[in-house]
């Protein structure tokens, strides 16, 4: 219920925030809605949840609390429902509420690493940047989000980039448990950093697994017959949780427009670029002109974003996403 607390939270924070921006907000809820079939929500849940929070704000804020608050908490909280409900209910006649998908590969890239792909027994369509709920047979109704790590391909296969977290039920139940043919449930692909078409050229700071969306976002690049300059920042502790460079490395040599750049914190033999990513991205030069991405730890996110902005770069350029998984 922790989980599902923050998950709230955040939510409820989103939808304050967007306010003044209606058609992110609707969107947003629209996928959320979606998303939400998963669990089996009908509308009738909407009404109980809407009560107990009313209840739960009115309660904690007592000493400030009026009709006119309530009446626009009852209004917000309404017309957020309401989108919900109409987008899973559209959803519901084209879609299914799960998929199952088989493990057709698996391999252990780090002790905690692993890369997984699967074929859904269903078409799932997806955009590049997306990330997908995921529940395993060993944990039911327990589901976790990781990034998706490819561009859509033909044969409908999609990679996951797993890191196995100290108590991380999925991401431990994927590393170490999971083999090949095995079945995961997954939720409907959800998430908003996805490429834009303006034809600049592009920025990507990864940390970590926060590589996974990164990697879908230049593959579609690369696929599109678009000729970008696409410079992609790793950034990680040692050397050896570059976990994908031998992959990278490969696309960056077939495509001459793309460069990638490792950086390692905390390696002082490292005879590469070392530092932070957010730092070390500002050695070169200003990311004003280029739309950007950036995926991985939060702090790493909130510090890259700060930084672009701190350079002259619009925060409306910036698409960002904390790395999914049980972080």
């Amino acid at each position: 219920m922790d989980i599902q607390r923050d998950r709230l939270f955040s939510a409820l924070t989103r939808i304050v925030w967007s306010l003044d921006s209606p058609d992110s907000l609707s969107s947003f809820l629209g996928q959320l809605g979606r998303d939400h079939r998963k669990y089996g929500v009908i509308a009738e849940h909407y009404t109980a949840v809407g009560n107990a929070l009313l209840a739960t704000v009115r309660r904690f804020a007592a000493e400030i609390w009026t009709t006119e608050i309530e009446a626009a908490w009852v209004a917000a909280y309404t017309a957020a429902a309401n989108l919900m409900i109409d987008s899973a209910e559209s959803d519901a006649g084209v879609s299914p509420a799960w998929w199952l998908a088989e493990v057709i590969d698996h391999e252990l890239r780090t002790p905690d690493i692993a890369v997984i792909t699967l074929r859904p027994g269903q078409h799932l369509p997806y955009l590049p940047g997306q990330y997908v709920n995921v529940q395993t047979a060993r944990w039911p109704r327990v589901w976790r989000a990781f990034s998706i790590a490819n561009a859509p391909r033909e044969d409908n296969t999609i990679r996951l980039h797993v890191r196995a977290v100290p108590g991380g039920w999925v991401s431990t139940t994927l590393v170490e448990h999971t083999r090949i043919g095995d079945t995961l449930m997954l939720g409907p692909p959800v998430g908003t950093m996805t490429p834009t078409e303006s034809g600049r050229d592009i920025l990507c700071v990864a940390g970590g697994t926060g590589l996974a969306p990164l990697k879908a976002i230049v593959e579609h690049m690369i696929e599109s017959g678009r000729r970008p300059n696409i410079h992609l920042l790793c950034g990680a502790r040692h050397s050896r949780e570059l976990y994908d460079l031998p992959d990278l490395i490969r696309m960056e040599s077939g495509f001459p427009w793309l460069r990638v750049v490792p950086v390692v914190s905390d390696q002082p033999g490292y005879d590469g670029m070392r530092g932070q990513a957010p730092e070390a991205m500002e050695r070169f030069r200003s990311w004003a002109d280029h739309d950007v991405y950036v995926c991985g730890p939060a702090a790493m996110v909130n510090e890259t974003t700060h930084r672009l902005q701190r350079s002259g770069v619009p925060l409306g350029d910036i698409r960002r996403d904390v790395a999914h998984g049980e972080l």
